[in-house]
């Protein structure tokens, strides 16, 4: 809990405004979904050889960032990994009207280390409990963290909630969650499909049926408290064509 207190200190200061982030040759601050990070550090590239400043980027649990945002955290743009966190921070009044859209989807995968993979075929009743042993499920937070909510309802819906509940290994966001697969302290994770792309230590067990749990939707919106010049045309920029391949390129899908 400590830790989690320090986490969020230390997120709140890295979005305290200071001269230096408001500066011409700083680009718009973007708050976005842990798991957007490879897609979304090409996007920002690929703006700044437009010739724009670079965007900021920071990356955190959607609900990490969704808390800040409430808290008073300034930034420009939201990149959420969850329509319920968006609409919560659209409700409190921080979403400029008419801005917030879905950009992307995604999948749910089970994973497992390559050096000792699990084998197990994803289904109604799958004996999930039996093939982690011993060992954890690793996933992110399933009470408030997007991945986790929707991992918590594959599992629900196929059953086998009840049997694994008692052994989740919870993890802050996705990519914390991939981390304890790819170093091998737990023999299954669920995380999304893009996350296991770029993971080189992990395997894929299976897809989870899109049918087990809610759309997989990535709403971004402009935040009232955007003061960048560019922030509106970036928020654009991701929702051309250009900004649509580059995140089909890492592994997302349409809406």
């Amino acid at each position: 809990m400590f830790l989690r207190f320090l986490s969020a200190i230390a997120l709140l200061l890295l979005l305290v405004p200071t001269a230096q982030a408001a500066s011409p040759d700083r680009g718009p601050l973007i708050l976005a979904a842990a798991s957007m990070q490879e897609a979304m550090t090409a996007a920002a590239d690929a703006w700044g050889r437009r010739g724009h400043a670079r965007p900021v980027l920071s990356f955190a649990g959607s609900s990490a960032l969704a808390r800040q945002i409430r808290a008073g955290a300034p930034a420009d743009l939201f990149l959420c990994a969850d329509e319920d966190w968006m609409r919560d921070v659209e409700q409190a009044g921080f979403v400029v009207r008419g801005s917030r859209v879905d950009v992307v989807g995604n999948r749910l995968v089970l994973v497992t280390p390559k050096r000792k993979p699990v084998r197990l075929r994803i289904g109604r009743a799958m004996p999930i409990a039996r093939a982690l042993g011993n060992g954890r499920l690793a996933m992110a937070d399933p009470d408030s963290v997007p991945a986790g909510k929707y991992g918590k309802a594959a599992l629900t819906s196929l059953g086998v909630w009840p049997s694994v509940a008692g052994k989740i290994a919870r993890g802050d966001n996705v990519r914390a969650a991939l981390a304890l697969v790819e170093r091998g302290e737990v023999p299954l994770g669920i995380v999304y499909a893009t996350d296991a792309r770029v993971a080189g230590c992990v395997a894929i067990v299976g897809a989870f049926p899109a049918s087990s749990h809610p759309p997989i939707r990535y709403p971004i919106a402009r935040l009232t408290s955007s003061r960048h010049e560019d922030a509106e045309a970036f928020r654009r920029f991701l929702l051309s064509p250009s900004g649509k391949a580059i995140f089909a390129r890492y592994g997302f899908t349409a809406p």
